[in-house]
């Protein structure tokens, strides 16, 4: 019987549909029945494992090997309690990840052969490092991040419950790592430490099944209406632990049947088009854990639940539609502009094989890593270790001329498909209510040979303020930090009304959208026009600005206007131009820089350097980035102006090409 309504306006669950009574007990027990044999990881000692190649492991043996034997991470009280006392959420979440990551490290060297675990003995030894790993997560009070846990806001105490644990992102990962590496290791477990298994069950089976069967007011369940990346990547860890950790039958199908409706329910709520409004970043950690869960529901069941869905489809082409070049990728909302090392592209390579999208595959098997990240997570590691085989040999990513997706008003468009050297825009719409959101409604990247000069600066360091209600206090998330307009100086408002309105949707032969952004502001629609286009045959990027702001501010504005662009690497301006060279920019290469042109005298330019004193962003884009204020009087047509009603209209045109 499902538990889970539909919320209001939602289109029939796709997984229902395709599914129908084979997705419930009791055809899903029949399902199940046997699951852990069919499973594409195998356990250790089967001949899956010969094959794997020492020589890619190298730098994670010879990190295994300075950690063995010292003091594991131990992540205390008074780090847990940071996040309540001053916000600070990685002094914990640091310690806990390095603990995992050590533990996954230990897990490949106990179940690798030959010269990677060097002999018997040695394989002892890393065994009992597993087997040290795994009592330590299950001793570890909590699971759950401190940043998740509701303990602070229900008794004010910074201690975490035993009796009340949380199920958040970071139970289910400890979760899924402790079914993977009992179910990779579990005979090995048992003979060399007897009892640790059961208690790897028992611990989660307290700490993540029971809450989740019991309770259904967790937030991530989406049973509001809003789903979000919280509710796949939960769910599909689940998956894991019911498969290979629970041993009812019956707990076991229940806690399965409510994964697929929870899998289902996201899957339901997601476009046509496949996109993601938290863009690229969150694609791994969202759509990517649904695609990892369907697999293993796939073959778990023997391919009795197969999900062939026109909606998977799509979310496979997501990522190279949004590549720029190299390891660059368009970053909307809480994403940074390049690609965490620690992803799975072995997992998409699977998924756009089988479904015969070879510019998915292209791309995917362009970007694999023959060496595995820790990061990543135990269950994607000993996949993409067992998976390297099938993403052998060179390929090169398609980078695609034309992409625009409908449902978050994004259109990329590089000068040239096949190549990354050219420009390449790409300009959004949508609305400030999205998923991680920025204030960036209008915004538009601009980049030269594969590297964004005209930047979305992206993901700070997360911290207590980041989800809490000073949000846009954080200058990376403010549109006065964005490639964007400000009418009267205004910041854009938060929520989904303040949204673009699609006046001109592009064409792939002509990459052009033009949106209606006054409503951003709290304004009509069409009182401010932006129009964004890539002229393939100059070689230019064209952004122009119209504005009719009708009279007087409101009581918050000024009287003048401002058209900001954000900029990385190196910035010089002058008389109605301005060079923006990569250099400074980490990652850039060399590569050519960008032409920026405008009439002169037509605004006053104002210059702000961002000095960047945050890790993530200074990684990304180096000691600064530099923002561009192009300020205007509002008033400019007088045309269009009398006595009563005084002129606010304008406009203001901005051209970029490559510098020779």
């Amino acid at each position: 019987m499902t538990l889970y309504a539909v919320p209001a306006g939602t289109l029939e669950t796709p997984l229902a549909s395709t599914w129908g009574s084979k997705a419930a007990a009791p055809a899903l027990a029949s399902l199940l029945a046997g699951a852990r044999q069919r499973v594409r990881v195998r356990p250790a000692g089967e001949a899956a494992w010969e094959g794997v190649p020492a020589a890619p492991l190298e730098a994670l043996r010879r990190q295994a090997g300075r950690e063995k034997g010292t003091t594991w991470p131990q992540p205390l009280v008074s780090h847990y309690a940071r996040y309540f006392r001053d916000g600070n959420r990685t002094a914990y979440e640091g310690l806990v990840a390095a603990r995992q990551q050590r533990l996954t490290r230990a897990v490949v060297m106990s179940l690798l052969p030959g010269p990677v675990a060097e002999g018997a003995v040695e394989e002892e030894g890393w065994l009992d490092e597993v087997i040290d790993g795994a009592y330590l997560l299950c001793e570890q009070s909590s699971w759950s991040w401190a940043a998740h846990d509701d303990v602070f806001s229900r008794s004010g105490e910074v201690v975490p419950r035993i009796s009340r644990p949380y199920l958040d992102l970071g139970a289910g990962e400890v979760a899924a790592q402790l079914a993977w590496l009992d179910h990779v290791l579990g005979d090995r477990l048992e003979e060399r430490a007897p009892g640790l298994r059961l208690r790897i069950r028992e611990e989660t089976a307290e700490r993540v099944i029971r809450p989740f069967l019991d309770r259904l007011d967790w937030h991530w369940l989406g049973l509001d209406g809003d789903v979000h990346n919280w509710n796949p990547w939960i769910h599909s860890n689940l998956l894991a632990a019911a498969i290979f950790l629970v041993e009812d039958p019956s707990e076991q199908v229940r806690t399965v049947e409510r994964c697929i409706e929870g899998l289902d329910r996201f899957l339901a709520s997601l476009p046509p088009d496949g996109a993601i409004d938290e863009g690229f970043a969150y694609w791994w950690n969202g759509a990517g854990r649904a695609l990892e869960g369907l697999a293993l529901l796939e073959e778990a069941t023997g391919g009795g639940l197969n999900a062939d869905l026109p909606v998977i489809r799509e979310l496979v082409a997501f990522p190279h539609r949004m590549h720029i070049g190299t390891n660059w990728y368009l970053n909307v909302a809480d994403g940074p502009a390049q690609a965490a090392r620690a992803l799975p592209w072995d997992m998409l390579h699977r998924w756009a094989v089988r479904l015969g999208d070879q510019d998915a595959a292209r791309h995917a098997a362009a970007m694999v890593s023959p060496c595995p990240e820790p990061a990543a997570g135990l269950g994607r590691v000993l996949h993409s270790l067992l998976g390297a085989a099938d993403t052998t040999g060179p390929a090169a990513p398609p980078l695609v001329p034309f992409t625009y997706l409908p449902s978050v008003q994004i259109m990329a468009a590089r000068e040239q498909g096949g190549t990354e050297k050219g420009l390449f825009l790409a300009a959004k719409g949508g609305h400030d209510g999205e998923h991680h959101n920025h204030r960036d409604v209008g915004s538009v990247v601009v980049a030269v040979d594969g590297v964004p000069l005209l930047v979305d600066a992206g993901q700070p360091t997360y911290t207590a303020k980041t989800f809490g209600p000073d949000r846009y206090d954080i200058r990376a998330m403010q549109s006065a930090w964005h490639s964007v307009p400000a009418p009267f100086g205004l910041e854009q408002g938060t929520g989904k009304e303040f949204a673009a309105e699609v006046l001109r949707a592009p064409m792939p032969a002509d990459p052009t959208l033009q949106l209606g952004l006054g409503a951003a502001y709290g304004l009509r629609p069409d009182q401010w026009i932006r129009t964004s286009s890539l002229d393939r045959k100059a070689r230019k990027v064209v952004v122009e600005d119209r504005w009719d702001l009708g009279g007087a501010p409101p009581g918050s504005g000024s009287s003048d206007v401002d058209i900001t662009y954000l900029a990385a690497g190196t910035v010089s301006v002058g008389q109605g131009k301005a060079t923006v060279l990569s250099a400074g920019i980490p990652a850039a290469g060399a590569t050519r820089g960008a032409l920026l042109r405008w009439e002169p005298g037509a605004a006053v330019v104002l210059v702000d350097e961002w000095l960047l004193d945050d890790p993530l962003l200074a990684d990304i884009w180096g000691a600064k980035l530099t923002r561009l204020r192009f300020r205007l009087p509002a008033a400019g047509l007088p045309e269009h102006s009398d006595a009563e009603h005084p002129s606010a209209a304008g406009a203001f045109t901005l051209t970029v090409e490559a510098t020779p």
